[in-house]
């Protein structure tokens, strides 16, 4: 049961359950049982042929026409390649322009929740708020006029036979123009569906890319380690071994070889916390070129391929 203030979704495999549930809940609160899920909290609910499908195409055009910008011409992809923003990138924004920028950027942290793939732009553009200027507020409109070309897009939830927890995981080192700090991202999977995912900034320099890829390694670690305590206190049984793709050779080898923690001391921590998994054959970190690596558009702008 998922309750958001006087919002309540209710599911179960047992539809006597529900029944049951709902009828005690009328004893002490006045309910309205809307049936089937269509809408909730911004977040439309389709019912396709073996799951649902989630979208905000509502939430969007509302967000389009509060810029203005509900007829703009369609951008190709979220950010430019060929362009990385800074803190010193044109002129500052006026108060007004500049509390604009946040409520727009606000939104758009919004819309992650079913569009994974500006997840990494919207990021960046977060990263911007304390003092936003001229091109940042181009860099917003830019994902506004991609979000114009996808409304209809959304993520899809659909039955898998399998309950295995994967993820894939991966870093663009020294990515920052500002400060070189690195940019870690990762998606975990139950199965074949996309359950968790974030684009985030280290919160330290890393000395190489293998660190930077570690770094992320570990996050992912923790994520997956918290979907699978996730999925055993609902009681849904799941393979105990997970899967975690990494395109680092250097952060591979060292999850499996203790002789490389010598000459990593500086990330001991994280080395352990992954090592301590991977020992106790809880997880096992594979290898997979960076062509397949699903991760990498968390990390940074992709062209269209």
């Amino acid at each position: 049961m998922l309750i958001y203030v006087d919002d309540i979704i209710v599911t179960s495999s047992s539809v006597q359950a529900v029944e049951a549930l709902l009828s005690d809940l009328r004893m002490d609160f006045a309910l309205k049982d809307l049936g089937s899920l269509h809408y909730f909290l911004g977040i439309e609910v389709t019912s396709t042929d073996n799951g649902i499908a989630l979208s905000q195409g509502k939430y969007l055009l509302d967000l389009l026409q509060r810029v203005n910008m509900n007829g703009c011409k369609p951008a190709s992809t979220p950010l430019s390649t060929s362009e990385k923003l800074s803190l010193f990138d044109g002129h500052a924004l006026g108060d007004g322009d500049s509390t604009n920028y946040r409520s727009v950027v606000g939104a758009l942290q919004y819309l992650t929740l079913t569009r994974p793939d500006i997840c990494f732009s919207v990021n960046k553009v977060c990263q911007f708020l304390h003092a936003p200027t001229s091109v940042h507020w181009t860099a917003v409109k830019r994902i506004l006029r991609y979000l114009q070309g996808t409304i209809t897009h959304g993520l899809r939830i659909s039955k898998s036979d399998s309950m295995l927890v994967s993820a894939f995981s991966d870093a663009d080192w020294a990515g920052c123009p500002d400060d070189r700090k690195s940019t870690g991202g990762f998606a975990v999977f139950v199965g074949s569906n996309l359950v968790s995912w974030t684009a985030r900034k280290q919160p330290t320099v890393s000395r190489s890319s293998t660190e930077a890829e570690y770094k992320a390694l570990a996050n992912a670690t923790a994520e997956v380690i918290w979907v699978q305590n996730l999925l055993t206190e609902l009681g849904i049984s799941h393979p105990k071994s997970a899967s975690l793709w990494c395109d680092n050779l250097g952060a591979t080898y060292l999850s499996a070889n203790p002789i490389f923690h010598a000459r990593t001391k500086h990330i001991e921590i994280d080395y352990h916390f992954v090592r301590e998994r991977v020992a106790q054959k809880l997880l096992h970190i594979r290898f997979i070129p960076t062509g397949d690596q699903f991760a990498d558009g968390f990390t940074k702008p992709l062209t269209l391929r």
